[in-house]
């Protein structure tokens, strides 16, 4: 079975597919988001995973908004513990370091153990590519790259530390999503996730949100995107704990559509543990 994320081989999206499957699967990785999408609208692979959100920096913007705008189905959820690793060339002492290529996020979130080892960052792409770099360039003998300790089993790197982050509580969400046709027919149905706009008169907001307390449903995530086509307007983005088959769910989304413009249901799906 082929499944597609973004990056390259060793890339943290890599392993969270890998946790979460725990079976022989092809994970293929694609330069963008974007390309993911695409790949699996074509049906050249049968499950796309993508980063949603990271419990320090917040959401991933960009995939978020491909989610809404394709026609997918979430079936499963995976918190991926992100245990950043010093990567060098094998021979390299950690005092040898003079930078370290990595993804911004990356560099942001093991800037304290930078400063404290006088290393300078400098930006990539991304962490697992960074490695891939690094590994085919023989004269690179001041330079690592911050990555997964998969990269390091990839590209033949040397782990010279490990856990290097600043927060060790440190998760990123993963969504697991396929077209309507491959939705398993025995999927577990624990969470919901959708979106909605309101429509533009006072307390829309907060009358959508009531309906959700009425009807009994535990708000896990709520978060607002700006709508490009109309500006100052928002899409909500809400998780809650539920199925759509549920009655109080139903009963719900139809209280909901009084003071929407769009409702749009991603899925419901089995509750990640972390």
């Amino acid at each position: 079975m082929k499944i597609a994320f973004q990056g390259k081989k060793g890339a943290y999206s890599e392993m969270a597919i890998l946790s979460y499957f725990q079976k022989d699967v092809i994970a293929t990785g694609y330069d963008l988001s974007e390309e993911v999408c695409e790949a699996l609208e074509n049906d050249e692979v049968a499950i796309g995973v993508l980063p949603v959100e990271n419990s320090i920096v917040g959401n991933v913007a960009v995939n978020v908004d491909l989610l809404l705008n394709h026609h997918f189905f979430i079936i499963g959820e995976i918190y991926l513990p992100i245990k950043h690793c010093l990567l060098a060339r094998k021979g390299t002492k950690i005092e040898d370091i003079k930078t370290v290529k990595s993804h911004p996020i990356a560099l942001a979130q093991c800037h304290d153990f930078l400063v404290r080892n006088r290393i300078k960052g400098i930006p990539e792409f991304d962490t697992a590519g960074s490695s891939e770099l690094l590994s085919k360039d023989d004269s690179l003998k001041e330079e690592g790259t911050i990555s997964s300790s998969l990269s390091a089993q990839y590209y033949g790197l040397e782990i010279l530390s490990d856990n290097i982050q600043k927060v060790e509580t440190n998760f990123t969400r993963f969504v697991v999503f396929v077209k309507e046709k491959n939705i398993p027919e025995t999927l577990r149905q624990e969470k919901t996730s959708l979106a909605f706009s309101t429509n533009h008169n006072p307390g829309a907001l907060l009358k959508c949100l009531e309906e959700f307390a009425n009807h009994g449903l535990n708000l896990t995530k709520i978060e607002s995107r700006p709508i490009p086509e109309n500006p100052f307007m928002y899409t909500f983005f809400v998780d809650f704990l539920g199925s759509i088959h549920d009655q109080n769910v139903q009963d719900c989304l139809i209280k909901l559509k009084e003071n929407t413009k769009s409702i749009k249901i991603f899925g419901s799906y089995p509750q990640g543990k972390f």
